[in-house]
């Protein structure tokens, strides 16, 4: 691979004497949507939050080759602020970054909600006043409102219904379309990791144990995936 955007080295973290991620190596492209697939405990929230700097790693290193070095990041609460209007939430770090006044604010906003399906008479409200699915996309509308190079999901379809998944994975893929944006996933839903990714890499056991495509990964041997994929094994 030529010049990763993130290149992940020999990474190692463990919490109380359990071992999470566990020499852990994975290079991602620029301009990849990449899938990180994984069950339940597998570490893939935790490799996440260490990527974007939230968790610092025991030992090992990750490279982030970026001119801005800028994430946008959807969590998998979403983690809007209640006390401040949709708005506000989405505007939140770049108000103060580019030093814009409230009006720009607003209407940069908007379009962002615009461009997560969402109208703009929902950008005066507040989030305890908006359904599951509206806040996540209001999360994903503030995760790119800087435009990010790197662009970090964390189970965007999570307790959402399968309409609403599919909105969801439907906006995933215009964002990697259009922004160019190095799209990472976090994600144990694999019939959105089909729909969304172009590479799928699968965690196990603290290590990465399959980077690659879909149909390789359809062709895989190894036993975990292929009772990973069984679900989705005979889409195209």
């Amino acid at each position: 691979m030529c010049n990763p955007v993130i290149s992940i080295s020999d990474l190692c973290l463990s919490f109380y004497n359990r071992v999470v991620l566990n020499h852990l190596n994975l290079n991602i492209s620029r301009g990849e949507s990449l899938a990180i697939l994984g069950g339940s405990g597998s570490g893939k929230s935790v490799l996440a939050k260490t990527i974007i700097g939230l968790l610092l790693p025991d030992s090992g290193s990750i490279h982030v080759n970026s001119k801005s070095k800028s994430f946008g990041v959807l969590f998998q609460n979403s983690a809007l602020f209640d006390y401040i209007t949709v708005w506000e939430n989405i505007s939140f770090n770049y108000k103060k970054r580019f030093n814009i006044d409230k009006k720009k604010a607003k209407q940069l906003a908007i379009e962002k909600l615009n461009s997560v399906g969402l109208e703009e008479n929902i950008s005066d409200m507040f989030p305890i006043e908006l359904s599951g699915g509206m806040k996540k996309r209001v999360a994903l509308a503030r995760a790119i409102a800087h435009n990010p190079e790197i662009i970090i999901l964390d189970e965007p379809t999570s307790g959402l219904d399968p309409i609403m998944s599919n909105i969801v994975n439907e906006i995933i893929m215009s964002l990697s379309k259009n922004l160019h944006s190095t799209i990472v996933t976090i994600t144990h839903d694999i019939y959105s990791t089909f729909r969304i990714a172009n590479k799928i890499a699968v965690l196990y056991e603290g290590n990465i144990i399959f980077h690659g495509t879909i149909k390789e990964i359809q062709n895989s041997n190894n036993e975990y995936i292929k009772k990973f994929i069984a679900p989705v094994q005979f889409m195209s």
